[in-house]
Protein backbone atom coordinates (compact mmCIF):
# COMPACT_ATOMS: atom_id res chain seq x y z
CA UNK A 1 0.00 0.00 0.00
CA UNK A 2 1.38 3.39 -0.99
CA UNK A 3 1.15 6.22 1.48
CA UNK A 4 0.15 9.72 0.39
CA UNK A 5 2.89 12.32 0.13
CA UNK A 6 3.37 13.92 3.54
CA UNK A 7 1.57 17.29 3.86
CA UNK A 8 4.86 18.77 5.16
CA UNK A 9 6.57 17.87 1.86
CA UNK A 10 7.82 20.91 -0.01
CA UNK A 11 9.47 20.69 -3.45
CA UNK A 12 11.92 23.38 -2.31
CA UNK A 13 13.21 21.16 0.53
CA UNK A 14 14.89 18.19 -1.12
CA UNK A 15 17.71 15.74 -0.52
CA UNK A 16 19.50 13.54 -3.01
CA UNK A 17 19.98 10.24 -1.16
CA UNK A 18 19.19 6.64 -2.03
CA UNK A 19 15.73 5.38 -1.13
CA UNK A 20 16.13 2.21 0.94
CA UNK A 21 12.79 0.86 -0.30
CA UNK A 22 12.69 1.24 -4.09
CA UNK A 23 16.39 1.93 -4.87
CA UNK A 24 15.27 3.77 -8.02
CA UNK A 25 18.70 5.43 -8.46
CA UNK A 26 20.73 2.21 -8.66
CA UNK A 27 21.44 2.62 -12.40
CA UNK A 28 22.01 6.40 -12.29
CA UNK A 29 25.64 7.29 -13.08
CA UNK A 30 25.42 10.69 -11.36
CA UNK A 31 24.03 9.17 -8.14
CA UNK A 32 26.65 6.40 -8.20
CA UNK A 33 29.32 9.10 -8.40
CA UNK A 34 27.72 10.96 -5.42
CA UNK A 35 26.72 13.89 -7.64
CA UNK A 36 23.30 15.54 -7.82
CA UNK A 37 21.41 14.11 -10.77
CA UNK A 38 18.88 16.32 -12.59
CA UNK A 39 15.48 16.24 -10.95
CA UNK A 40 15.10 12.48 -10.95
CA UNK A 41 16.22 10.93 -7.67
CA UNK A 42 15.52 13.54 -5.02
CA UNK A 43 13.57 12.90 -1.81
CA UNK A 44 11.24 15.17 0.11
CA UNK A 45 12.97 16.57 3.19
CA UNK A 46 10.06 16.46 5.63
CA UNK A 47 11.89 17.62 8.76
CA UNK A 48 15.21 17.46 10.53
CA UNK A 49 16.45 17.09 14.07
CA UNK A 50 19.98 18.41 13.69
CA UNK A 51 21.89 15.78 11.72
CA UNK A 52 18.88 13.41 11.51
CA UNK A 53 16.85 13.96 8.33
CA UNK A 54 13.28 12.75 7.95
CA UNK A 55 12.63 11.90 4.30
CA UNK A 56 9.98 10.61 1.93
CA UNK A 57 10.53 9.15 -1.54
CA UNK A 58 8.13 10.74 -4.05
CA UNK A 59 8.26 7.62 -6.23
CA UNK A 60 7.30 4.89 -3.73
CA UNK A 61 6.22 7.18 -0.80
CA UNK A 62 8.46 5.30 1.68
CA UNK A 63 9.35 7.40 4.75
CA UNK A 64 12.51 7.01 6.80
CA UNK A 65 15.02 8.83 8.96
CA UNK A 66 18.68 9.21 8.03
CA UNK A 67 21.39 10.05 10.54
CA UNK A 68 23.96 12.06 8.57
CA UNK A 69 26.49 11.84 11.42
CA UNK A 70 26.20 8.26 12.71
CA UNK A 71 28.12 7.46 15.85
CA UNK A 72 28.33 11.06 17.04
CA UNK A 73 26.30 12.32 20.00
CA UNK A 74 23.13 14.27 19.33
CA UNK A 75 21.39 16.97 21.33
CA UNK A 76 18.28 14.78 21.47
CA UNK A 77 17.92 10.99 21.44
CA UNK A 78 17.97 10.87 17.60
CA UNK A 79 14.79 8.85 17.31
CA UNK A 80 12.58 9.14 14.28
CA UNK A 81 9.69 11.57 14.25
CA UNK A 82 7.91 9.63 11.51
Amino acid sequence: MRLPIDPQADIARRAWVACPACDDARHCAACADHRTCGDEHWRHLIADNGPVLHLQCPRCTHTWSLDTRPGLPHRNDGTSCL
